[in-house]
């Protein structure tokens, strides 16, 4: 894994812990939560405080996700909310850590010069012991305070002013008064610089979930619905509409259609689909030639059909089912006629624009495990567990060619692979060179 920690394909990102002081306020905050501290003097950490040098100390690289739930954080920085979630239990909580450091980011600016903040991701549930339980995770609600309870202490001050300003007699109130200037004392003047944390609660909507092998949770759709990657038990008496696992290929394809969650790359003849298409083709190409062994290097275009011709007799199903949407969206050829019991037909979708679409290519992407590219990008995990399993040669052509075709520009290959962002509070989706202009041309079942 090492080749891709210098490439910066995994742990990449993280925020450097080094100065004395923040390794202090750290530890403060690290004996608050959990009872313990790092003998480290220097670390990485996560937008939750999350240190994979610490995880590897103590032994526990859920030291602070006990359970798999309620996850706990430490901020000693509002420049966390850039970095990524390791070891993340649930696919909504980076980007509830992200929005609540945005939503606040003046008052944890200057909360963090003082002091640690440390809280906790807050949800129905203190562990999640069988499938029945994601289903009581509603809403997430975040506990936040200095180590030294500034927010709960600015808090009291503010009742205390409140009492002062209305009651008659509180002027004479020497224990009142006495109170107000003591807690001033640590708050500082609240009225100039208010010490309030807002947006404390967010909705947990549709989801992934690595618990229970793997499970994404649909219940904000007309017809809730369960897709895991395999049955396990509690799976089957949960009250949704529809538990699928990842052989009922026919029904996730009705799903994704029924409620517009998917669309075809190329749902008509376009030279940038089908270029998207070609490099899925190559992808399919290349674990091919790795999985016979071939030692890749540097591989150019026309060295990738050589490998082409070479296994021409040995390229799976996925090869021969992509090069139809390819031969149809680049040259106009027959079109493609792909069933959902097709093994390239997951490679050839994509979420459509809306609210989950990252959800949705991240069931893709699992559904498409070749396409190594939007493994990468999409499912982080299901990537590091695949790449573990791949040969020396593979590794090294997969890490270099994502450090040199998708590290410089993740923005731009983004927008090429999946459309631009989803536009928030627009009725208008965006119409595109992929968007489903005209019937959609792969068959759901």
């Amino acid at each position: 894994m090492m080749r891709l920690v210098k490439r910066s394909l995994m742990f990449g990102n993280l925020v450097e812990v080094s100065a004395p002081a923040l390794v202090g306020r750290y530890n403060r905050a690290l004996q608050h939560l959990i009872g313990k501290q790092t003998e480290l003097t220097e670390f990485h950490m996560d937008i939750s405080g999350f240190s994979p040098e610490i995880g590897e100390e103590f032994g526990d690289n859920l030291y602070l996700n006990p359970n798999g739930c309620n996850r706990l954080f430490i901020l000693l920085t509002t420049e966390q909310k850039t970095a990524p979630l390791l070891n993340a239990q649930f696919s909504t909580s980076r980007s509830i850590l992200r929005n609540f450091i945005a939503e606040n980011e003046d008052e944890l600016f200057a909360l963090t010069a003082r002091e640690a903040v440390a809280g906790e991701l807050m949800n129905s549930v203190f562990a999640v012991n069988s499938p029945e339980d994601l289903l009581n995770i509603n809403q997430i609600t975040i506990e936040a305070d200095t180590i030294r309870s500034h927010i709960a202490e600015a808090d009291a001050l503010q009742t205390h002013i409140d009492s002062f300003m209305t009651k008659d007699d509180a002027w004479w109130d020497d224990v009142l008064i006495a109170d107000m200037i003591e807690l001033a004392k640590h708050t500082g003047n609240i009225q100039r610089h208010p010490v309030k944390l807002k947006a404390k609660t967010y909705a947990q909507g549709n989801y992934y979930t690595r618990h229970f092998g793997g499970i994404y949770v649909f219940r904000d759709v007309a017809s809730p619905t369960i897709i895991a990657k395999e049955m396990v038990d509690g799976l089957e008496t949960l009250p949704v509409d529809n538990i699928l696992t990842f052989e009922d290929r026919a029904e996730i394809a009705r799903f994704l259609s029924d409620f517009k969650l998917a669309e075809p790359i190329a749902p008509q003849q376009n030279r940038d689909a089908a270029l998207i298409i070609k490099q899925k083709i190559d992808f399919v190409t290349i674990a091919t030639a790795a999985n016979m062994g071939d030692e890749l290097g540097d591989l150019t275009r026309q060295q990738v059909r050589q490998i082409g011709r070479k296994y021409a007799d040995k390229l799976p199903p996925e090869f021969h089912g992509l090069m139809q949407v390819w031969r149809w969206a680049n040259t106009g050829g027959d079109e493609p006629n792909l069933g959902s019991d097709h093994p390239a037909f997951f490679y050839a979708l994509r979420a459509s624009q809306h609210a989950d679409r990252d959800l949705v290519n991240m069931l893709l992407a699992e559904l498409s495990p070749l396409d190594f590219r939007q493994l990468f990008i999409c499912h982080k995990d299901a990537f590091y567990t695949a790449y573990r399993s791949w040969s020396e040669a593979k590794k090294e052509y997969v890490s270099k060619f994502l450090a040199e075709e998708y590290i410089i520009d993740k923005a731009g290959a983004r927008e090429t692979l999946f459309g631009p962002e989803p536009a928030m509070g627009e009725e208008d989706m965006y119409v595109g060179p992929w968007s489903p202009a005209v019937p959609v041309r792969l068959k759901g079942s």
